[in-house]
């Protein structure tokens, strides 16, 4: 947030009193203030159409406002607040772009009496991207966005989407900087991230609380053994992925992202790993969950994903059940990660994660697959 020059003279001084809020004062008059909640800087918002979207205003005018407005890069255009005590909670139609300048003004008659900017605001693309480490920041080298059109935003405050991603576990790289740039590029517009990535978790991690399965997973903080002998999730990892969508606002991303399999695949101790036909109906119902509690049906990509080491590189069983989401049009066809293999790998090709260049070409698949499918939705 930057002060503005205000275009009536005898400002005595200027001061910002914290991220949102600009005082103005005059001589012998008490300050004014115009906060501003909303937008955030970095903010994308989802864009409606090919077009436009609607971004978010909040925050509250300062006594005696007659008139609010607010700027993207072209005429000033109205904001509803209430003129009893100045708080506005409303919405402005912008055209697909960015990084926007958003300058709003609070007026009386043609009298400036506050303004305010948030320097980068974005209409474009949102996907959330979760599942566990190489969803995540588990990578060999850190990326960071090449356009600076890529934003992150890990459910409080949005910021460029170098990694490591705010909100997904690990310090390392991710696939998430070339992904969005990508994105960025074909399309044109900012690309924000919702980056849930765990490391390491099982698909029994992410269902909801209460539901059951025969077998822990070889990590079992978040889940637990009941009295009988089954075991049940926690929820916690369910709960924050919906959180999550839900912070972004009504149906305020494109896709999610689902990168996991490897920590249901081929354990070292066998009596941990998931059978294919339970990792699929476990998938399905976090899918389906997710949408009863967002309220709307969100597209998922569910990416052919079981690879460990050299030697170890696929798990047949989890393979065909990832497939037969997208068989049976629960989830769209996500690229094959097993593939990605030799230099592609961290640790001289000896890893599970991905070195610099397999983030890169990890990016690259994911970008095939998404782009084909969301130019058949801008064209809707």
């Amino acid at each position: 947030m930057q002060i503005r020059d205000a275009a009536s003279a005898g400002f005595l001084a200027v001061a910002l009193l914290g991220i949102g809020r600009i005082e103005v004062a005059r001589g012998g008059d008490p300050p004014v203030s115009l906060q501003v909640e909303l937008p955030r800087d970095y903010q994308v918002v989802q864009r409606r159409t090919r077009a436009e979207g609607s971004v978010p205003m909040r925050g509250r005018a300062p006594a005696g406002t007659e008139r609010l407005e607010a700027q993207f890069g072209g005429e000033w255009l109205p904001v509803d607040f209430k003129p009893g005590d100045g708080t506005y909670d409303a919405s402005v139609k912008v055209a697909s772009g960015g990084w926007y300048a958003c300058r709003i003004r609070a007026l009386s008659g043609d009298r400036v009496l506050a303004t305010a900017e948030v320097q980068h605001v974005g209409v474009g693309e949102i996907f959330v991207v979760a599942g566990q480490s190489n969803s995540a920041n588990h990578g060999e080298e850190q990326q960071r966005t090449r356009t600076g059109r890529v934003a992150a935003f890990d459910g409080v405050r949005w910021q460029l989407a170098n990694d490591p991603q705010p909100g997904a576990s690990g310090n390392g790289g991710s696939f998430i900087p070339p992904f969005g740039d990508a994105i960025s590029d074909r399309f044109k517009v900012p690309v924000g991230i919702v980056a849930c990535g765990i490391g390491a978790t099982s698909v029994r991690e992410w269902l909801p609380s209460g539901s059951r399965f025969p077998n822990p997973p070889t990590i079992v903080d978040r889940v637990r053994q009941l009295d009988s002998g089954e075991w049940e999730s926690k929820g916690d990892a369910f709960a924050m992925l919906v959180a999550r969508m839900k912070s972004v606002g009504s149906r305020g991303f494109r896709a999610v992202l689902w990168h996991q399999g490897e920590s249901d695949a081929n354990q070292k101790d066998p009596t941990r790993t998931l059978r294919g036909d339970l990792y699929r109906r476990y998938l399905e119902q976090v899918i389906c969950e997710s949408r009863r509690e967002t309220g709307w049906d969100a597209p998922w990509f569910v990416a052919q994903v079981s690879y460990h080491v050299p030697g170890d590189e696929a798990s047949p069983e989890i393979r065909a059940a990832q497939k037969s989401l997208w068989d049976a049009g629960i989830a769209l066809e996500g690229p094959d990660s097993d593939s990605l293999k030799g230099e592609l790998r961290d640790g001289g090709g000896q890893g599970v994660h991905f070195s610099g260049r397999g983030l890169r070409e990890h990016a690259a698949r994911w970008a095939d697959k998404v782009s084909p499918w969301l130019e058949a939705q801008l064209d809707r």
